[in-house]
């Protein structure tokens, strides 16, 4: 439950930030469709950046704060997650996501029918990028029409974020407060909806698989069937390329507590034969302790007759 609620707290702003910002827009009668606000991707990268800040800070403290398939399959290769957890925890992801696009869909009604109804008398569909499917998941932009680019960028997007969140979980890292970890993963993810939303990117299996059920059953299958199939690369290529991204640091980057030891001096005899080293200087000071200041009293004594 956690889980859920975690990736329902990172997803549920973020969306709501997409809705704002699509849903201001007017019909052929210049009539304005939902709200009348400003919005843009400034406006959505803050919204994920900080629903992933609240996510952690309030769940993470009870499931791990993985809110992504991938980092609990990394968890899992790279830090001993168990694997028979896996499973579960994706199911939960998945839900937190879809629950959030379920709870916007009742918040913002009326609102997307009409934007809905607009689509379908001037495009035929809600399904494209800027309809009214596309507030709940990715659709590529209409000159998107080769995907080996799309694949590209979403997998160095996802790799940038990947490294990020294990350089925060690295206990050895002395420039992350386990305090500012929430922001700074939020904010690695802001950083990457700022350069590349407008281009097309997914960054989390859960954000996007959850969604796009809510799309698909609200809008159709064309949710997910849409470009020759545009969704395998917005749901799976967040795995390779955060699997990608931790090896990297795992072999390459991390300096962690046992590395940074090696090479130190250590007893002939083992941890074991230091602590009796220890003790038994221990006992020495203590010893000598003692005897310095029996002298110091006496002579106090000596001194005072």
């Amino acid at each position: 439950m956690a889980e859920a609620t975690g990736v329902f707290f990172y997803v549920f702003p973020g969306i709501a930030a997409i809705c704002t910002f699509t849903l201001a827009t007017t019909d052929a009668a210049g009539q304005e469709l939902g709200v009348s606000v400003f919005g843009g991707i400034l406006q959505i990268g803050i919204a994920f950046g900080f629903g992933i800040a609240f996510a952690i800070i309030t769940c993470a403290s009870t499931s791990g704060g993985h809110f992504n398939p991938a980092i609990t399959i990394c968890l899992a290769i790279w830090q001993g997650f168990p694997w028979k957890k896996v499973p579960h925890y994706i199911f939960s992801q998945i839900f937190g996501a879809f629950m959030a696009g379920m709870v916007l869909m009742g918040c913002y009604w009326p609102e997307i029918q009409a934007k809905h109804a607009e689509d379908l008398a001037t495009v035929g569909t809600s399904v494209y990028n800027g309809g009214a499917a596309s507030i709940l998941c990715t659709f590529p932009n209409a000159g998107q029409t080769n995907q080996g680019y799309i694949f590209f960028q979403e997998f160095f997007v996802d790799a940038f974020i990947g490294v990020v969140i294990w350089a925060c979980l690295d206990p050895a890292n002395p420039f992350v407060a386990p305090t500012s970890v929430p922001y700074t993963i939020g904010f690695a993810y802001t950083a990457m909806i700022l350069g590349f939303a407008a281009n097309s990117i997914s960054t989390n299996l859960a954000r996007d698989l959850g969604t796009r059920i809510v799309a698909a059953i609200f809008f159709g299958g064309e949710a997910f069937s849409f470009d020759n199939g545009y969704s395998w690369i917005s749901i799976l290529v967040n795995v390779p390329a955060t699997i990608f991204a931790t090896g990297y640091y795992e072999l390459l980057l991390r300096d962690s507590l046992q590395k940074i030891a090696s090479g130190h001096g250590q007893h002939e005899h083992g941890e074991e034969g230091l602590v009796r080293h220890l003790t038994r200087v221990e006992t020495a000071n203590q010893t000598e302790q003692g005897f310095m200041n029996s002298t110091f009293n006496k002579r106090k004594e000596d001194s005072s007759v």
